[in-house]
């Protein structure tokens, strides 16, 4: 009988309970939302924030300890220094032309998935985009050094033919060929998306209305398609500005990158918060590109 009535009363609380979070839907998100979020703050806003404030501390000129001291001057240091101002540069243009280079190879793919391939076939072009992403970072890279290396495959096709070799390796071209190689199923996929959204009512009634193909791409496709591209240029953008691994196997001399510094800094010179304060570049790069894509409407079509 006591265990009856425990048991009753466990179901009652139980009943209680449900029904109070069913009539507060706010706290019962709050319930469910809370552990991942907590996750997140731990390991992502904490250590973000820790960068931050290391970016304000100094390391001892003969200790090579980091002081505690609040001060300005790494920021200085990065802002004002020719040399990083460089690198900077250097950084988000590789990072912008290689967002470029993806938009303009993955819309043509893009739109044949989307609006002309049958099932099978985006199925098979779905696998050979992604498949490439099962394979692990580094062995893609290491294989485009033997693609592009001076007794490479390239050079190999190109005596072959009779144009005689190239020597791009270990070069900034060489550096924007493999990362838009890369970054290019980050592109695609958006872009896919947004013209598989695009009603084909709308092709339609422009074909009856006597608009031509291109006019049509133009003044209907694109526009629609516009927050994809945006969307995908995120993803581009930001991994081309955040990597080191590429530019370190790939690129020669002067292809050091933002990464490659912070890197350099952080695990060589042991310079922590010189380090974090060049860190404080792409996180403001990436804000403002974000609040240019937010604008753009790419966040819907993610």
């Amino acid at each position: 009988m006591a265990t009856s009535t425990v048991d009753r009363e466990r179901r009652g609380v139980g009943v209680r309970v449900s029904a109070a979070l069913w009539r507060r839907p706010g706290a019962r998100a709050t319930l469910t939302l809370a552990p991942p979020l907590l996750w997140l703050l731990l390991i992502y806003v904490v250590p973000l924030a820790v960068l931050l404030i290391t970016a304000f501390w100094r390391v001892n000129d003969f200790t090579i300890k980091i002081e505690h001291v609040w001060n300005i001057q790494n920021i200085k240091t990065v802002f004002g220094n020719g040399a990083y101002r460089t690198i900077t540069l250097r950084t988000i243009g590789m990072a912008a032309l290689v967002t470029v280079t993806d938009a303009i190879l993955a819309f043509p793919v893009a739109y044949y998935m989307a609006r002309v391939a049958s099932r099978r076939t985006q199925t098979a072009l779905f696998v050979a985009i992604l498949l490439p992403l099962w394979a692990s970072y580094l062995a893609r890279v290491y294989a485009w050094i033997l693609l592009l290396s001076h007794d490479g495959a390239l050079n190999w096709w190109l005596g072959r033919i009779g144009l005689g070799p190239v020597n791009i390796a270990y070069t900034n071209t060489a550096m924007w060929i493999v990362f838009s190689y890369i970054w290019l199923p980050f592109m695609l996929i958006p872009v896919y998306t947004s013209l598989e959204r695009i009603p084909a009512s709308y092709l339609e009634a422009s074909a009856d209305l006597g608009g031509r193909e291109w006019r049509t791409l133009r003044d209907i496709v694109l526009p629609l398609a516009l927050p994809g591209v945006v969307a995908g240029s995120i993803f581009t953008f930001a991994l081309t500005l955040g990597d080191y691994i590429t530019p370190t196997l790939i690129g020669g001399a002067g292809s050091n990158f933002i990464g490659n510094v912070i890197y350099s800094d952080f695990g060589t010179a042991g310079n922590v918060p010189l380090a974090a304060a060049f860190a404080l570049v792409p996180i403001i790069v990436m804000a403002i590109y974000l609040w240019i894509a937010k604008r753009l409407g790419a966040f819907d079509a993610l």
